[in-house]
Parts: structure tokens; sequence; C-alpha cells
């Protein structure tokens, strides 16, 4: 039996944000397997930094996927805010600081390499998760008031 569309937890825009951190998950995952097993040696902390980005785009994709669960919904906003952060620091420090990027990450740049989706991604992904709160448990609802 199918669920009805009201209690559907994704829908519209949720289902795109979904598949875009499904594809971003898939492309950094590649990417940093691809930089690990050719070249770590050459820049252990650029490749480190794809590594971590894929595994955080993994993360990001599942627990937004089963957000409706409360832990995963938490799981969700950690693994968006860890994003941003990541973002926002690995571009700025790959401006600021080329020497320590001469190789690229997923982040670098904000993510100039990939169109700059892993700078709007996490603004998307905190968007949706501010607008799409998993619903209050009624145990809980009734002992509150």
């Amino acid at each position: 039996m199918t669920e009805p569309a009201s209690a559907r937890r994704i829908t519209g825009a949720g289902i795109v944000l979904v598949f875009v951190y499904g594809v971003m998950a898939l492309a950094a995952t590649g990417r940093s397997f691809v930089q690990i097993v050719r070249e770590f040696d050459d820049a252990p902390l650029a490749y480190g930094l794809s590594a971590a980005a894929a595994v955080v785009y993994i993360l990001a994709t599942l627990a937004l996927m089963f957000s409706r669960s409360r832990a995963w919904y938490r799981m969700a906003w950690v693994a968006v805010i860890f994003e941003l952060v990541g973002v926002l620091v690995v571009g700025t420090l790959s401006i600021v600081l080329p020497e320590l990027f001469q190789h690229p990450t997923v982040w670098s740049l904000y993510g100039s390499g990939y169109v700059w989706i892993p700078l709007v991604l996490p603004f998307c992904g905190i968007w949706w998760l501010r607008t799409h709160r998993p619903a209050p448990v009624p145990e809980l609802a009734a002992a509150a008031r």
C-alpha cells in the first residue's frame, strides 16, 4: 500500500534537492577516489577534503531522504551546516592561501569546478529543512499541553 500524498515527506523541490545531493555524492566520491588512488601523495590535504566532501554529500542525501524521522532530520541539519562551513572555509582558503590548494577539491573556489553548486546547495538545504520540519510525536504533543 502506498502512502497518501499528504503524508509523503519529500515532494516537489525536496525531490530535486535530494537528486542534486545524490549527484554531488556520486561526483565527489568518484573524484576523491580517483585523486586518492592516482596521486594522493601530491596533495593529501586537498584529496582528503574531497573525500570528506563525498562523505558529507552521501550523509546529506540519506538524511534528507529519511528526514521524516527526528534523528535523520537532525543529521540532515548537521550535514548541511557542515557542508556550508566546509565550502566557505575551503573556498576562502583556496583564494587567500592558494599554495594550500594547488590541486583542486570539490569545495575549492567555492565549488567553481561544479558550477558553484556546492556553494548554493547548502542554502537550499537549509531552506528546505526550515520549511519541512518533521511532524510532532503525538505523545510528546499531548504531554506538552
